[in-house]
C-alpha cells in the first residue's frame, strides 16, 4: 500500500514535524497497469461505500471520430505512450496512450484503471 499523505520533507529538504499520525483515508493503491489482452475487470470498493471498476486487461475500445460518431473496435497494438516509453513494449494502456485499431490510430482519453473502460479519439 502507498501512503498519499503530505511529504515528510519541505522542498528545501528540511524535515516537517508530523502534527498527527497517518490516516486510513490517506492510503493509496498500486496502479492497475491495464494490459492489452482479453477483458478482465476487478471491482474495488472505495471510500463512502462506492466502488470502482479496475480494468486489468482490455482489448476493445470506444473510438470517436471527428464527426462525433463512436464505434466499438478492437485494439490491435499499443503504438506510443508519452507517460513512459517502456509501457509500449509492455503493452500497458494509460490515458494519453496511442493505440492502433482497424479504423486507424487513436489516443486514449479515459483512465482505464479508474473508469473500467477504454475511450479514445481517432487521430487524423
Amino acid at each position: 500500500m502507498k501512503w498519499q499523505g503530505r511529504s515528510k520533507r519541505k522542498y528545501t529538504g528540511a524535515k516537517i514535524r508530523a502534527h498527527r499520525a497517518k490516516r486510513k483515508f490517506e492510503l493509496g493503491r498500486e496502479p492497475a497497469d491495464t494490459r492489452l489482452d482479453d477483458m478482465k475487470v476487478k471491482l474495488v470498493s472505495t471510500r463512502g461505500g462506492n466502488s470502482k471498476a479496475r480494468l486489468l486487461q482490455c482489448n476493445v475500445a470506444n473510438v470517436t471520430d471527428a464527426s462525433g460518431r463512436t464505434q466499438k473496435t478492437t485494439i490491435e497494438a499499443a503504438v506510443g505512450n508519452e507517460a513512459n516509453e517502456h509501457y509500449v513494449r509492455r503493452k500497458i494502456l494509460t490515458k494519453g496512450s496511442v493505440i492502433r485499431t482497424p479504423i486507424g490510430n487513436a489516443r486514449i482519453t479515459s483512465r482505464p484503471g479508474q473508469d473500467g473502460v477504454v475511450n479514445a479519439v481517432l487521430l487524423s
